[in-house]
């Protein structure tokens, strides 16, 4: 896959941070795949088990987070037979080149599966020019 100017991916690594976490448990990094054409970006996050309420989306100095948090499914009284995926927080951060409109960025979280839309900025969407004569 092609890098895009507009988007540039940190490679896959263990989610480090300056300071020690407040809370226990696993960080995972999602798995991501980004499509692009001459309007948008569509980034595909894949965090299973991740509730709607419980995704963080976070654009500062055009550094995009993203961040969402799996809960225990069981019940007080239930203990887990089988466990699809392990219970921790996904984190994950992109940088944003001007290309991108940050203003319209689209979010929705569905079966598991984070859909952002990156519209590209006026000046990054490709255009013919007309000629016309006299």
């Amino acid at each position: 896959m092609a890098e895009s100017k507009e988007l540039q991916v940190k490679d896959k690594q263990e989610v480090a941070s300056p300071a020690e976490q407040t809370r226990p448990g696993i960080v995972f990094t999602p798995e991501v795949d980004i499509f692009e054409n001459e309007q948008q970006l569509k980034l595909l996050a894949d965090m299973p088990g991740v509730a709607p309420n419980d995704v963080k989306i976070d654009l500062n100095d055009s550094v995009l987070s993203i961040s969402g948090e799996v809960k225990p499914f069981e019940g007080k009284d239930e203990s887990d037979v089988l466990i699809e995926f392990e219970i921790g927080r996904y984190y994950r951060q992109f940088t944003l080149s001007e290309g991108v409109d940050q203003s319209k960025i689209e979010a929705k979280l569905e079966d598991g599966v984070l859909r952002l839309t990156l519209p590209k900025a006026e000046k990054a969407i490709p255009r013919q020019i007309v000629v016309t004569a006299r």
